[in-house]
């Protein structure tokens, strides 16, 4: 390690996403970086978030396959779960990744600073041993955590967050999820794979909310095909742990009865007791407002990830890491277009969305100027051999781009590369139309539902 007292061009206070995409990119524009983490770099994507809850989710995909097998001529013996070995899947693909993550730190000649940091000036950030690392850039990427309610004791046994729930090696019979987003269906639907029963209450009025509507109502319906249940609309009142379990009241009186609950209302930013404020950092609710250019209320201090207010992905985090690394060597980046940030929800089926949502599309255009059409995977030859049920919808201004992709189908998520190209090189319907996509594949989905939108349908009604 260089020594931290010489100062660096960059501090990074957090190695997840955000922040080990701003150390890398820095590093490769020839800039000396300090990347400070009290745990592991990945941050909670690679080590509790995104990898191992869909490696969790392949796990019970794989166990639906094993139990229908016959309706695809295949005669198998569905055996049941072993928890354990699904764990050791799950990790074994967190442990290789990140020792693949480890060797790139080191190849990229970032310092890696272990411990928790803390901002005590604006380009200086105390670690917990002591020691002082200035830079004349510092990058907050600190992350956030699994939040909870009033009255939603978390104690990792009957209360639990998705934290937890990855470290299960024994499934429990029935599971209530609180919270209807993508944390929350994704783990409903991975558990419903894995044979545990499940009931999601959410408080809005459909499930993950912040999608289409179209795509919330094929969800719905998916859910209750599998026996999901879900209450939406209501919210919890009161949750009480029993001899043999939990009990949660909802509005309205109705009480649901599980093993345990599962806290899935969101993530806060980790920002509290790291000096933000205390050096002019402005906060709000927590989260670390920015400009276009992702700078703090403090000139020279920048701020990635889940702390910006927005949307939290990992994705988000490594194209906003590598935006203020070259903003910082000067390379003047575009800012990045928020809408233009790629979503998929990995149930099953998988929800996938690009752009704006038709009622966003009506809010930003007016409605009289917007057009949307619905191609069902029906038509779809490899969706019918997937046997999946879903569509493609396109959003478009009329006369104008397609503004919002949206599809939901199992392994659906694979075509979200065209959806985003078609949202951010602003293609009109006719653009894509013409653009040959290969037969049998759901790709083809896109392009019919382009034709479709274009008036010149080939296997959809018009």
């Amino acid at each position: 390690m260089s020594d931290p007292n010489a100062g660096y061009d960059v501090v990074i206070l957090g190695g997840g996403s955000g922040g080990y995409a701003a150390a890398f990119r820095s590093a490769e524009l020839g800039l000396k970086v300090a990347l400070i983490e009290k745990d592991k770099v990945g941050g909670t994507c690679l080590h509790r978030g995104c990898i191992p809850t869909k490696a969790l989710l392949h796990a019970g995909e794989v166990a639906d396959t094993a139990r229908e097998s016959e309706q695809f001529g295949i005669l198998a013996e569905f055996k049941g779960v072993d928890m354990p070995a699904v764990k050791k899947y799950k990790d074994d693909v967190v442990s290789k990744l990140y020792k693949g993550l480890q060797g790139l730190v080191k190849a990229h000649k970032v310092d890696f600073i272990q411990g928790t940091g803390k901002l005590v000036g604006p380009n200086a950030v105390q670690v917990d041993d002591g020691q002082t690392v200035t830079g004349k850039h510092v990058v907050l990427a600190t992350g956030s955590y699994s939040k909870t309610l009033p009255g939603l004791d978390i104690d990792g046994e009957k209360v639990i967050t998705s934290e937890h729930a990855l470290e299960l090696t024994e499934l429990p019979n029935k599971a209530i999820v609180i919270g209807g987003g993508v944390i929350g269906v994704e783990f409903a639907s991975a558990w419903k794979s894995l044979g545990v029963e499940v009931e999601i209450i959410e408080g809005l009025p459909r499930l993950i909310a912040a999608e289409d509507a179209d795509s919330s109502k094929q969800l719905e319906r998916a859910f209750r095909k599998r026996g999901i249940k879900f209450h939406t609309g209501k919210f919890f009142e009161k949750v009480e742990k029993t001899a043999s379990g939990v009990q949660v009241t909802i509005q309205g009186g109705t009480v649901v009865e599980g093993d345990l609950v599962l806290v899935a209302v969101g993530r806060g930013p980790v920002t509290a007791n790291l000096g933000y404020e205390e050096q002019g950092i402005t906060l709000d609710r927590g989260f670390v407002p920015v400009n276009e250019h992702l700078q703090t209320s403090v000139p020279g201090v920048y701020a990635v990830g889940d702390i910006v207010p927005g949307i939290q992905l990992a994705h988000r985090g490594f194209l906003q890491g590598i935006f203020v690394a070259e903003h910082i060597a000067g390379l003047n980046p575009a800012p990045i277009d928020e809408t233009g940030i790629p979503r998929v929800t990995f149930t099953e089926p998988e929800v996938a969305s690009m752009g704006l949502n038709e009622d966003k599309a009506k809010e930003k255009y007016g409605a009289d100027k917007i057009k949307s059409v619905n191609y069902n995977l029906a038509g779809n030859g490899k969706s019918n051999i997937l046997k999946t049920q879903g569509f493609v919808k396109l959003v478009a201004v009329e006369d104008g781009p397609i503004v919002g992709v949206h599809m939901v189908g199992a392994r659906i998520s694979e075509q979200i590369g065209e959806a985003e190209l078609i949202y951010n090189w602003e293609a009109y319907a006719n653009d894509v139309a013409q653009l040959i996509h290969m037969h049998p594949t759901q790709n083809e989905a896109i392009g019919e539902a382009a034709m479709l939108l274009a008036g010149k349908p080939l296997h959809a009604h018009d």
